[in-house]
């Protein structure tokens, strides 16, 4: 189906959407003074570490200090920059043969830092960490500060390009799990194999690199490499705390991960973003994409000719209506989100069991198209219809596996418990989409209830 990306610009905002079929896909947003922070690389300095949660608190010059689990301060130690280029010694890789081995990076994709994200540790997993207060560590925020806590961090620095990710602080290179062809793999490594111009690191090649030449991903590559060595003299220079690496902003970021070949043509609507677009893509991408970059010039607003501006309002809404006259009800919550799916205006000559089961699978992807596009993270409680057949369970389950495979965000789905509920997870890396738009009512404190006096 046909591919579209609306970009629309104001002068305290941006918005994206992604149309398939002219029906809005994806949605993004990014407003001014309130920009992500993912991405980004920071020399900080320790404040505080407090083995019982396993973490230390790092200032990185922001408003609240960055929490860094100890399991991911493998190189905490700003002279690792400078280590991490020698290779090791013959003793040092007998040594190593017998010390711990570290975790396997899973290859990440489009918005590849803000796939970092790494799940809680336990005590029992700390690792020993020679982290002292008051020492200098470089970091990259892997999730956006929310509500009370400061960013998520790391020091497992990765910079993502077009078609690969660039890792200066890892040894090892992989290829995307996505990219399943043998020999497609095959000819990938070998790209990557032919990577003399980097001393460091290791590289893990995207999805979007398949059937790319040898020169678009040794340019993309190159490119990462001249990068971190303009980051790797300025961490040097500068006093922590101190931002050392900004991440692109969105419009550049949806450029370098979205612009594809399945994509018919990107539409900006301000001509001077339009201009650094062009120059922008044809500079890290190539000239092929450049003339599916269009510019809008009026006189009806982007979103309103293409027809979503009212579906972009539906996406505050709690209430979610289907075709067939039943509805889905998002209510959110600090801790969890509830979904509910209810019959509704539903009309069915067939058993109540293959009503429940007509009505679930309608709104299956409908559900996972809303947690895309309302960005809804952290832990999601479904209460689907009951069924009472275990194919149905199953096939409705999968229906919303399907859809959610589409997600650049991680997620994972429990079966359909006893009591007709699916648990599911959707990586948190910042703000919902509802809490960058609104805040609590002062009246009613976000109860959505005013009280009768």
């Amino acid at each position: 189906m046909a591919k579209e990306i609306l970009v629309h610009v104001a002068h305290d905002e941006r918005r994206v959407a992604v149309l398939v079929g002219g029906k809005l896909d994806d949605f993004y947003i990014e407003l001014e003074g309130n920009q992500s922070m993912l991405g980004n690389i920071y020399k900080g300095r320790v404040e505080s570490i407090l083995p019982s949660i396993n973490g230390a608190f790092v200032n990185i010059g922001q408003e609240k200090n960055g929490f860094l689990y100890l399991t991911d301060a493998e190189n905490p130690l700003m002279e690792g920059i400078e280590r991490i280029e020698q290779e090791p010694t013959a003793a040092q890789k007998f040594l190593n043969m017998f010390a711990p081995k570290k975790p396997q990076a899973v290859a990440p994709e489009a918005a590849a830092p803000a796939d970092k994200g790494r799940k809680q540790h336990s005590k029992k997993d700390a690792p020993e960490v020679s982290l002292k207060k008051d020492q200098e560590v470089l970091v990259q925020v892997v999730k956006d500060p929310f509500g009370t806590k400061g960013a998520r961090l790391t020091t497992h620095l990765s910079l993502a390009g077009r078609f690969v990710v660039y890792m200066p602080m890892d040894r090892h290179s992989g290829i995307s799990k996505k990219i399943e062809n043998p020999q497609e793999r095959h000819r990938l490594r070998e790209i990557v194999k032919g990577f003399t111009f980097s001393k460091q690191g290791g590289f893990i090649v995207r999805t979007a690199s398949q059937t790319q030449g040898d020169k678009e991903i040794t340019r993309d590559a190159k490119f990462l490499v001249a990068m971190w060595e303009k980051i790797r003299i300025l961490s040097k220079q500068k006093e922590s705390p101190a931002l050392i690496y900004k991440e692109y902003d969105l419009i550049w970021k949806i450029v370098r991960d979205l612009l594809k070949d399945e994509v018919e043509r990107l539409v900006i609507d301000s001509q001077e973003e339009y201009l650094k677009l062009r120059k922008f893509a044809q500079t890290l991408i190539g000239k092929e994409m450049v003339d599916k970059i269009q510019y809008h010039a009026g006189p009806k607003p982007l979103f309103e000719e293409k027809g979503i501006a009212t579906e972009l309002d539906k996406i505050y809404e709690s209430k979610v209506y289907l075709k067939s006259g039943a509805y889905v009800v998002i209510e959110p919550t600090e801790g969890v989100t509830v979904v509910d799916v209810n019959s509704g205006r539903f009309k069915s000559k067939g058993s109540p069991e293959e009503a429940a089961f007509a009505v679930n699978m309608e709104a299956a992807p409908e559900i996972a198209r809303q947690m895309r596009l309302r960005d809804v993270g952290g832990i999601i409680v479904i209460d689907f219809i009951d069924m009472n057949r275990e194919d149905h369970k199953r096939k409705i389950v999968q229906a919303l596996r399907d859809e959610l495979a589409k997600d650049h965000a991680k997620t994972e789905v429990n079966r359909i418990s006893q009591l007709g509920l699916v648990e599911m997870t959707r990586a948190r890396t910042g703000k919902t989409i509802e809490s960058l738009e609104f805040h609590s009512c002062p009246y009613c404190e976000g109860r959505g209830k005013v009280k009768i006096n």
